[in-house]
């Protein structure tokens, strides 16, 4: 996941002759991915509801040495123009975020308002697709069933997933929102299907990581990534 970021990061940094970037990490939490983009010199804001993981992000940039260039701050998506200007950031990352909120379409209208025109929307979402067949995988038809046909794709009333998402209605939701859907691709296609017992040492481990990479952006096979746990999408601000 971090290298499709690292891309996105790369080539907006490009556009912008190399300057550094500004970023919005909406739900960012304890800041694993703020912290390695502040690394790369780009300027961070991180915004999550949870004071505590807002605390770890600040001790995690500390010690690594890019404090300066990482903002936490406390809200919810929704709050989210109340706090970071209109049309001021290059990049706004919203990873496992749209799951949980009470109005997705209000977070992606909310994240596409702080971007400036031409700046892009880094969006991870979990993916229903995934959960019929693994489901199924495991016997639990039933429950493969439900998914398959409950509006928010969730497997029952255990499921501690709140909302899952189908391709066609995150490309809709986007573009309701003023924004372009520009790249697509699925995350951990294999790696939630393959047993543990077989994933036994780096090498086979990285192995099915190029899998995974070469898998989930298959300009012949897009099938691929609709099994795929999660899809990443890449969205412009025109």
């Amino acid at each position: 996941m971090w290298e499709a970021v690292r891309r996105v990061v790369d080539d907006l940094s490009r556009e912008a002759g190399g300057a550094p970037l500004t970023v919005v990490d909406l739900g960012g939490g304890t800041g694993g991915l703020a912290v390695a983009l502040a690394g790369l010199g780009h300027r961070v804001t991180v915004v999550d509801p949870s004071a505590d993981a807002l605390a770890a992000l600040e001790r995690r940039a500390d010690e690594a040495g890019v404090a300066d260039r990482v903002r936490a701050v406390q809200a919810d998506a929704a709050e989210l123009g109340d706090v970071v200007p209109p049309a001021s950031a290059d990049l706004v990352c919203c990873h496992g975020v749209l799951e949980y909120v009470d109005d997705p379409t209000a977070a992606a209208q909310a994240a596409a308002v702080v971007l400036r025109p031409g700046g892009a929307l880094s969006l991870l979402v979990a993916q229903r697709s995934a959960v019929v067949v693994a489901r199924a995988l495991s016997g639990r038809f039933h429950e493969a069933a439900h998914a398959l046909h409950d509006p928010a794709g969730r497997w029952g009333d255990a499921d501690p997933l709140p909302r899952r998402f189908d391709a066609p209605d995150v490309v809709q939701l986007l573009t309701a929102s003023g924004l372009t859907p520009r790249q697509l691709h699925g995350v951990r296609l294999f790696s939630d299907l393959v047993p543990e017992a077989l994933l036994d040492g780096d090498e086979i481990r990285t192995a099915l990581l190029a899998l995974e990479q070469a898998a989930g952006a298959h300009p012949t096979q897009p099938g691929l990534a609709a099994l795929a746990t999660q899809l990443h999408v890449v969205a412009s601000r025109g």
